[in-house]
């Protein structure tokens, strides 16, 4: 039989579903999660829920449903987060990597054995919104066959928490130094002091701010920024703020 570790990473992981319209669909997710061993279920802002259709379709993993965090926005789901990945059935324009959901489950693992991690879901009709996919440091898919890549939203949900208990009970895998990643607030205020900088200092125009902030955005995911790494760049930008700004006067 075959086990994960003491320290298992598996609870240590979310999986968030978007503004999801069925609550069937959430009853599916939590079944999914207990099959696999993951416990931890987050919902942004649900059409209906609880609902009786969520109970019948948890079909014994009600246990999940009834620990389920209720959130307002997608921020909030990913508090604390180190690494967060949307999971996508379809490319996006100027987003972050995109890697296939085995590949996305043993970078996920690696944190969480140390570090909060997340999977994001997004609506089952629409998907992941632009907003929603910023706040992601990874996109992954689940490399179906093109002439009919349609999954429900249960399926997906159950194909990458299967990847990710194999890459837990992989006992012959790669093993990587720790690293303590940036949080997922942390990245959010030092893209705002970034963004705040860029209008204060003319670099970038707010009424027509074209690509910039999604491009750098994708530019410091790809660096997986550490917390160190973090203070220093806000740092960097808050000096060179106040010296575009001229020293202040006394007096």
């Amino acid at each position: 039989m075959f086990r994960v570790s003491a320290a298992d990473p598996l609870k240590n992981i979310r999986i968030v579903l978007c503004e999801t319209a069925h609550p069937g669909n959430i009853g599916a997710a939590a079944r999914a999660l207990k099959t696999m061993g993951l416990g931890e279920l987050w919902l942004v802002r649900p059409e209906r829920f609880p609902d009786p259709q969520a109970e019948w379709l948890a079909s014994g993993a009600t246990d999940v449903l009834r620990r389920a965090k209720v959130c307002g926005s997608l921020d909030q789901a990913l508090g604390g987060v180190a690494l967060s990945v949307g999971c996508t059935a379809r490319t996006r324009e100027l987003a972050v990597s995109l890697v296939t959901a085995r590949e996305a489950a043993a970078r996920v693992i690696e944190v969480a054995r140390a570090q909060p991690a997340a999977l994001v879901f997004g609506n089952e009709t629409f998907g992941l919104t632009g907003h929603q996919v910023d706040r992601c440091r990874l996109l992954a898919t689940i490399p179906a066959d093109r002439r009919y890549s349609s999954l429900n939203l249960g399926a997906a949900v159950q194909v990458f928490c299967y990847e990710l208990r194999q890459a837990a009970l992989a006992e012959a895998g790669p093993r990587y130094k720790s690293r303590a990643l940036a949080s997922h607030e942390q990245l959010e205020h030092f893209f705002a002091a970034l963004e705040r900088s860029m209008i204060e200092t003319g670099f970038l125009n707010p009424e027509h701010p074209k690509k910039l902030m999604p491009r750098l955005r994708r530019l410091f995911s790809r660096a997986q920024l550490e917390k160190e790494e973090v203070h220093i760049l806000r740092g960097i930008v808050k000096a060179l703020t106040q010296r575009k700004a001229g020293p202040r006067k006394s007096g």
